[in-house]
């Protein structure tokens, strides 16, 4: 059974949303979800290079931009929830949103690890009766392990956590990006989802920035990724406004509804290159093997000469 089946499969035996929404994560290996292959931008011409990129968005200037304004509109210091200047792409054909991958020219052995942090909008019955849908084990062991990453986080998550939303998005191991606020699909069929129009799809963007400013998230960078993968030119377009460079991956790594850690670590091991992004979650409940993969991700790929890095030195580059 392939990977994608898999992962359908699992979201069909459970009941919930969230069962569904994590089906979605991770699906794909980087292509939209009409099976056309992900579009690779150029760097914008005022993208920072790379030592700045590095630092992540917690030392951006004070003309970073807030959500949804032009690059370069003055908007006061860095402030919580408004997305730091971090590199993006410029974008696409007919001003469409840019969409990454992977570096693909990138010739260091260098890997980003991201993970997201999945909640739905209507899941909070299911949180007040105990299910947990953060893992800060995980949080906890990538710090311990010095592994800068990148958060896609949904603003449901930042709402239902907000002390750790902010202990996250004040911490330059990390940055936070945008997973929408209510892990809805942009596009339908995604694996079952409740589904936006753009209009809606739009202010969900929005929305979740507000959360992470609400819970006074600092570290936060303009990049998206849609729920499930799923997207078209039709969302892309929608988007455009947002002005986000929409980040996809070249690597899944399996682990939602996984219970062996070790086949987690062997499928991620095989499929980093460098320049890879590793698509991976932070949602404990549907998610329970991630901390114990990391584990032994990490020094499998430091012994092989691979270096972490949060997905805006990627872009950076």
């Amino acid at each position: 059974m392939t990977l994608s089946l898999r992962k359908a499969a699992a979201a069909a035996a459970l009941s919930g949303a969230l069962g569904a929404a994590l089906a979605g994560c991770g699906g794909g290996a980087g292509t939209s979800a009409d099976g056309g292959q992900a579009r690779m931008g150029t760097p914008a011409a005022s993208a920072p290079n790379a030592s700045n990129a590095a630092s992540g968005p917690a030392s951006a200037p004070a003309s970073a931009p807030a959500p949804g304004a032009p690059r370069g509109t003055p908007s006061g210091s860095p402030r919580a929830g408004a997305p730091g200047k971090a590199p993006t792409l410029a974008p696409g054909p007919n001003g469409l949103t840019p969409v990454f991958e992977r570096a693909k020219q990138h010739t260091d052995k260098t890997v980003a690890l991201t993970f997201d942090a999945d909640m739905t909008a209507d899941q909070g019955p299911r949180a007040a009766g105990g299910e947990r849908f953060d893992n800060p084990q995980l949080i906890s062991t990538l710090r311990t392990l010095k592994v800068p990453s990148t958060i896609f986080m949904t603003g449901r998550w930042a709402e239902e956590y907000p002390d750790q939303a902010k202990s996250i998005g004040n911490d330059p191991n990390f940055e936070i990006a945008n997973h929408s606020y209510s892990h809805y699909a942009f596009k339908s069929p995604c694996y079952g989802l409740p589904a936006l129009d753009g209009a809606a799809a739009r202010a969900d963007v929005d929305r979740a920035f507000e959360a992470f400013r609400t819970a006074g998230a600092v570290n936060t960078v303009p990049y998206f990724r849609f729920p499930g993968g799923c997207y078209d030119d039709q969302t892309l377009r929608a988007l455009s406004t947002a002005k986000v460079t929409a980040v996809q991956w070249d690597v899944v790594s399996g682990d939602a509804f996984a219970k062996d850690a070790n086949a987690v670590a062997e499928q991620v091991i095989a499929g980093v290159k460098p320049g890879s992004v590793v698509v991976m979650h932070c949602t404990r409940s549907a998610a329970p093997v991630t901390e114990e993969a990391i584990e032994k991700i990490v020094p499998e790929l430091r012994k092989r000469g691979y270096r972490f890095v949060k997905v805006s030195e990627l872009i950076g580059k």
